[in-house]
C-alpha cells in the first residue's frame, strides 16, 4: 500500500484512513471487511486482542496485541514474523477477527506471534526502500528462468520490511525442481530466498482487475476460499457451453457459476426430465428451449420453427399419458380442438418482447403556435391575407413606384414621370401622409418645369 489519496495518507507517514474497511483506493479494497461493530460501544475490558493485518496483495494474518495499543484501522504496524519482522496494515480489530478466524480455521493459541509497535516514519523509509527492489528483482528473475528453461511463470515477488528475506511467488502446472534456481537468485540478490506457489485463481486476485461484470474480481475482493469449478454448472443453469465466454481472466472457469448454482438445483427438481420426444397427434414434439425459475418448456413439431410453450405440470401430464399409450391431440389439447384455432397465438409471448425492442421511439411533432394579430402593424396583417408568416412581404417605402404598379398596366419611364406625382389615392394609402395638409406653396418655384399642357403637347 503506496498510499492514499482519498484520507491524504503519505506512502512515508503513518496515520490510517479510519474508514472500517471501506476504502476504495489502490490495496485498501482488497480482502476488506466492514467493521460494523466498531460505533457499537463494547466495553475494551473484553475486547479480543487479536488483531487482522493486511499486507501486499491482499494477504492477511492474524497477530496479538500484547502491549495494548490504541490502533485503528489503517495504520501501520511492526510484527513478529520468523526470522525478523515485517510491517503491514491494520485491517480488523474487536469480536470481528474472532468471526474471521474460526471462518479461516486459524486457532487461538501460542502461535499467533505479537505486534512490536506501531510504524515509525523510519521503519517506513526502511521499508521502501525494500519494496523499491521488488520491480528490477522480478524483471531479472524472469531471465534466470527462462536461462535454465523452467516450466514455470513469476507473478510477483515480495520483501519483508527488514529486508532480509523475498518471496517469490509463481505458478506452474506441473511439479518444478527450483533447488538449482534458488542458489541462483541467493548469490544474485544477496538475500534468502522463499518460493511459494500459488494457482491462477489466486495469482489474478494478487493482480487484480475488472471483470465482464464492471466490477472488481471476486478474488481479489472477498474470495478467500477457492472451490472446484466444472462445466456441469454451466448445463444446469442452461448456458451455452463457451469457453470464451466461461472462462475468467485467470484461464479458469468463473467462480461465480457457483454462486447460484444450488438455486438452480432446486428448481430443476419440480421440472420433469425429457429423454425422447413427448408423442402427440399432431406429431412428436421435440424439447427446445426451458424456462426452469417460470416453469415453462418450449417444443416443436418435427424441428418446425414454431415453438409451443407449455408448463410443467402438463408436460408431466403428457408423459404418464405416453406411458400408458394415450396420445393426445396436441401438447395444449387431449382431443381434437372444436372450432378455430389461431396457430400465431403459439409464440406470442416471443413476439410482444420483439415487437417492444423493435419499435423505435416516435418523436412528435410540434404544432405551429397560432400568434395573434397585431392590429398596430400593418405588415402582420397583410402576412396574414396572403403572404406566409415566415416570409415577410416585402416593404415598398416609395409610394409612387407601388401605386403606379397597381393602378398602371404598363410601368412608366422617369422621363415620363409628372411634375406632382403623387395623386390622391397614394397620399390616402400612406398612414404618414394622411394628416399632413396640402402646401399651395410648393410649386411656387416651378416655373421653369414643364406643365402638364406642354407634356401632352409633347
Amino acid at each position: 500500500m503506496s498510499g492514499c489519496t482519498n484520507c491524504s495518507t503519505d506512502a512515508n507517514a503513518g496515520g490510517g484512513c479510519q474508514n472500517n474497511g471501506s476504502c476504495g483506493t489502490e490495496d485498501c479494497n482488497k480482502m476488506n471487511t466492514f467493521d460494523w461493530l466498531s460505533h457499537m460501544g463494547i466495553p475494551e475490558v473484553d475486547k479480543f486482542d487479536v488483531v487482522e493485518v493486511k499486507f501486499k496483495g491482499g494477504r492477511k494474518d492474524y497477530f496479538r496485541n500484547t502491549n495494548l495499543l490504541q490502533l485503528t484501522t489503517g495504520d501501520p504496524v511492526v510484527v513478529d514474523v520468523p526470522n525478523g519482522h515485517h510491517i503491514g496494515y491494520v485491517s480488523l480489530q474487536g469480536e470481528l477477527v474472532r468471526l474471521q478466524m474460526q471462518k479461516r480455521k486459524v486457532k487461538n493459541d501460542d502461535t499467533i506471534t505479537a505486534i512490536y509497535r506501531v510504524a515509525t516514519q523510519k521503519d517506513l523509509e526502511k521499508w521502501q526502500e525494500a519494496k523499491n527492489r521488488e520491480i528490477p528483482t522480478i524483471y531479472r528473475s524472469k531471465q534466470i528462468i527462462d536461462e535454465i528453461k523452467l516450466a514455470m511463470k513469476l507473478s510477483d515477488v515480495e520483501y519483508q520490511a527488514d529486508n532480509s528475506k523475498a518471496t517469490f511467488y509463481y505458478s506452474a502446472d506441473d511439479r518444478v525442481d527450483f533447488r538449482e534456481l534458488i542458489k541462483l537468485l541467493a548469490s544474485e540478490f544477496k538475500i534468502r530466498v522463499e518460493m511459494r506457489q500459488i494457482s491462477l485463481r489466486q495469482e489474478a486476485g494478487r493482480l487484480g482487475g475488472i471483470g465482464v461484470c464492471g466490477r472488481e474480481l471476486c478474488c481479489s475482493t472477498w474470495i478467500h476460499d477457492f472451490k472446484s469449478v466444472t462445466t456441469s454448472a454451466a448445463r444446469y443453469q442452461n448456458l451455452s457451453l463457451n469457453p470464451s465466454k466461461l472462462s475468467g481472466q485467470c484461464g479458469r472457469l468463473k467462480c461465480c457459476l457457483n454462486f447460484e448454482l444450488d438455486s438452480y438445483l432446486m428448481a430443476l427438481k419440480d421440472i420433469p426430465k425429457i429423454e425422447k420426444p413427448l408423442l402427440t397427434e399432431a406429431g412428436p414434439a421435440k424439447l427446445q428451449k426451458t424456462d426452469i425459475f417460470r416453469r415453462l418448456m418450449w417444443f416443436s413439431y418435427n424441428d418446425d420453427n414454431n415453438w409451443h410453450s407449455i408448463d410443467c405440470d402438463r408436460v408431466q401430464l403428457i408423459l404418464e399419458q405416453n406411458e400408458k399409450g394415450i396420445t393426445p391431440f396436441s401438447l395444449k389439447q387431449d382431443k381434437a380442438f372444436e372450432g378455430e384455432y389461431d396457430q400465431n397465438k403459439t409464440n406470442e409471448d416471443l413476439e410482444l418482447l420483439d415487437k417492444k425492442f423493435s419499435q423505435g421511439k416516435r418523436k412528435k411533432k410540434r404544432k405551429p403556435k397560432n400568434r395573434k394579430p397585431n392590429p398596430n402593424n400593418p405588415e402582420q396583417s397583410a402576412g396574414e391575407g396572403g403572404t406566409p408568416p415566415n416570409k415577410p412581404r416585402r416593404n415598398n417605402r416609395n409610394p409612387k413606384r407601388g401605386n403606379k404598379s397597381r393602378n398602371s398596366p404598363e410601368k412608366p419611364s422617369q422621363s415620363q414621370e409628372k411634375p406632382g406625382g403623387s395623386d390622391s389615392k397614394a397620399a390616402g394609402n400612406n398612414p404618414r401622409n394622411r394628416k399632413r395638409k396640402p402646401n399651395p406653396n410648393r410649386n411656387r418655384g416651378g416655373q421653369n418645369k414643364p406643365d402638364k399642357g406642354s407634356a401632352d403637347e409633347k
